[in-house]
Order: C-alpha cells, then sequence, then structure tokens
C-alpha cells in the first residue's frame, strides 16, 4: 500500500488525526493522509487527501525521507510532505477527531508503529 501523509505544523504544533473505531489500526492518532491513486503524483496525492479527510487546501513546502514499514499483514510505503495550510480551517470529515499537539507530545500518543520514525525526528526538532 502506498500513501502520501502531511506534516502540518503552526505555532509549534503538529496536526494529527484518530483513525476511526473498526478501520486498520482504529483509534491510533496519524499525519493525515491518504492512498494515492493510479497516475496521482504525490503532491497531488496529499493535496487530494487534506481537502477530502480535513477540508483544506494545503501546499507542499518539502518531501522528506520515505517511510517503508512491513507489518504482519501488509506493507506500507508512506511519502511523507511538510505542507501548510493556504485555505480553510482543518475540521475531522473522515476522521474521528483531529488535534493540534506540540512535539513532546507526539510520542505519548498511540500511533502505527510506521509512524515511529517519523515522531523520532520531530520530537527532536522540539526545543521547548
Amino acid at each position: 500500500m502506498s500513501a502520501a501523509i502531511a506534516v502540518l505544523e503552526r505555532d509549534g504544533r503538529y496536526l494529527i488525526s484518530r483513525r476511526r473505531a473498526g478501520s486498520h489500526l482504529g483509534g491510533c492518532w496519524e499525519f493525515p493522509g491518504g492512498k494515492r491513486r493510479r497516475g496521482e503524483s504525490w503532491p497531488a496525492c496529499v493535496r487530494r487527501e487534506l481537502r477530502e479527510e480535513l477540508g483544506v487546501d494545503v501546499v507542499c513546502l518539502s518531501r522528506l525521507s520515505p517511510i517503508r514499514f512491513s507489518y504482519p499483514d501488509r506493507r506500507v510505503r508512506l511519502e511523507v510532505f511538510r505542507c501548510r495550510i493556504v485555505v480553510g480551517r482543518p475540521r475531522a470529515l473522515r476522521a474521528q477527531a483531529i488535534r493540534w499537539v506540540r512535539p513532546r507530545q507526539l510520542a505519548r500518543l498511540r500511533f502505527p508503529p510506521a509512524n515511529a520514525r517519523l515522531i523520532r525526528r520531530l520530537t527532536r526538532t522540539d526545543h521547548a
């Protein structure tokens, strides 16, 4: 499975969303994003997913190192983008909830195991 995810930062906080119960890894927090469609570029994927999930338009600022992770039942590839919201205010349209959290809070929340390296990277940038 291939997906694009967005790291959105505002006032020293990151936007995360909670997966709906009953879905794969339901109840876990995650960075917003989703599966890429056939023929879709990675930046177009992350922009579309954030419109669908959060009701916002974003611009991709930079691409971070991709994440490859193997679960017992599937392998995932996550393309990670730092993004900025240019239009709209985030709303939980497809997620159970959304939250802005400080970097140090990320390690205290339950995320899918594939996110561990990204969370360590973002937490290291926390100087507060």
